[in-house]
């Protein structure tokens, strides 16, 4: 999905990534996936040059939940060491504590991929593949582009 990312967007990311992780039946982890992709538009939204363009992606790979957010800036970014009395600047020290993994790369000259993992326990029951919002699936896994 791309998107600007700005406030009221990213609440609707947050809702359309909570919509399919309930359709894939994966409930238990809507918590740590809205609030890590959460993170990470915020992060595009402070402090993203050129703009606030970005693409959010979600796949379902070998019981691992991927997601990830490509902007427009090149420049990395790192763990903050936060005191306690500052408001902002833990976005990706919560990332890291509430996933399985986290890593940001270059993604040529457009950009930077961030994203993060989190292990999914496979369904009780059959999934179909076929995502909620009509996008393409990726054979085999379950995988979709939020959106």
């Amino acid at each position: 999905m791309e998107l600007q990312a700005l406030p009221s967007r990213i609440r609707q990311v947050r809702r359309i990534i909570s919509a399919q992780l309930r359709y894939w039946r994966l409930d238990p982890l809507i918590d740590q996936a809205a609030l890590g992709v959460t993170e990470l538009l915020t992060n595009v939204h402070r402090h993203a040059e050129p703009d606030k363009g970005c693409t959010v992606e979600i796949e379902l790979l070998l019981e691992r939940l991927t997601v990830s957010v490509h902007d427009h800036d090149p420049r990395l970014p790192v763990i903050h060491e936060a005191e306690p009395t500052e408001t902002s600047g833990r976005g990706l020290a919560l990332v890291a504590a509430v996933s399985e993994s986290w890593g940001v790369r270059p993604h040529g000259d457009s950009g930077k991929v961030v994203w993060f993992t989190l292990p999914a326990p496979e369904p009780s029951v059959t999934v179909p593949l076929r995502p909620v919002f009509g996008m393409p699936e990726k054979t085999p896994a379950r995988s979709a582009v939020a959106g």
